[in-house]
């Protein structure tokens, strides 16, 4: 007679709280999954600290933090921050990312967990992304309370997407918890799916392009002896890559205009004074403001003029050589 086997366990389960669900661990949950050890986990959603404790990992709930199984943050104490330089308390989401996010990029991306990129993008998509997470859990706004709203906009973030998917008041399932372990799912593929889309976005498109725009800065002064103009071949997302290349090489403030490609003519546009900043460096000149065309070439001295806005931060032209132009003899007016 053959030993009896000792039966291995292998099913992995994630745990959090049952009832009404929310965005943070929408996106922890979505986030754990993407990790090899627990794509295929059983998910048990709780409030029962007996059962939970049979789960390998527990998120939103059981008052405890350890960094290791249990990831709640609603306890009397708790002021974890993704870094000593963060003010945004973490929720469940901030705590997962904090400590397996790099991972979880890795796998996305397909890249080794150690390789550089992951050391700029790692607490970009906390920033970019996560901590508004956080923050929203937690009751942080973004604005001072005297900073009057415009326009409502509380309907269309993830949060309040990830509220409507639990049942109405009203509705007979409210307290079904099959029917709202359903609906969680939904959260939790809502929060993922975004993520995923800010990970490919700054993972695939945003960081690859500093290395151009460190290329074009470093060849700026072909075509102006002071470096005040960069040309891409192409449209890269160039912003914030030229403001960090500036104080990385002390040149802060000194490119006012930027020439690039649209696909089909060319572009001018002036660097604005900073990030997500309306003003620019150098507006464009204020004569040939809102003029277009052959008005615009005749008055510029400038073939092939397309237009300039009339806020003057952006022009364009059918050829390189007539935008290269048009910044060149901004400069002078």
């Amino acid at each position: 007679m053959e030993p009896q086997t000792k039966k291995v366990k292998t099913e992995m389960k994630i745990g959090t709280h049952s009832g009404t669900f929310h965005a943070d661990e929408s996106l922890a949950v979505y986030m754990l999954k993407l990790l090899p050890r627990f794509l295929n986990a059983t998910v048990l959603r709780s409030r029962d600290p007996e059962l939970l404790e049979t789960c390998d990992i527990i998120v939103d709930v059981s008052g405890q933090y350890d960094g290791t199984k249990h990831f709640d943050h609603h306890q009397r104490g708790f002021e974890e921050t993704f870094g000593p330089e963060y003010k945004t308390k973490l929720s469940s989401a901030g705590l997962i990312y904090k400590h397996f996010g790099r991972e979880v990029l890795s796998e996305l991306l397909k890249v080794p967990s150690n390789d550089k990129s992951l050391d700029v993008l790692f607490p970009k998509v906390y920033t970019e992304f996560v901590e508004a997470i956080d923050a929203n859990d937690n009751g942080i706004s973004a604005y001072p309370e005297s900073v009057q709203s415009a326009y409502k906009n509380s309907a269309i973030t993830l949060p309040a997407m990830v509220s409507r998917l639990n049942p109405l008041w009203n509705d007979p399932r409210v307290n079904d918890d099959s029917y709202l372990d359903e609906r969680f799912e939904k959260a939790s593929q809502l929060m993922g799916t975004a993520f995923e889309f800010v990970v490919e976005g700054y993972g695939k498109g945003w960081y690859p392009a500093k290395s151009i725009v460190r290329e074009a800065i470093d060849q700026r002064k072909q075509y102006d002896d002071q470096g005040r103009i960069v040309v891409f071949d192409k449209f890269v997302p160039w912003k914030e890559h030229l403001y960090t290349i500036e104080e990385e090489d002390g040149i802060q403030g000194q490119i006012l205009y930027v020439v690039y490609s649209d696909g089909k003519a060319y572009r001018v546009q002036a660097v604005p004074e900073s990030s997500g900043s309306f003003n620019s460096r150098k507006a464009l000149p204020e004569k040939w403001r809102g003029v277009r065309d052959e008005e615009l070439s005749k008055l510029s001295g400038i073939p092939d003029c397309i237009f300039v806005h009339a806020a003057g931060f952006i022009g364009g032209n059918k050829t390189r050589e007539g935008a290269l132009e048009m910044a060149k003899k901004a400069l002078e007016l």
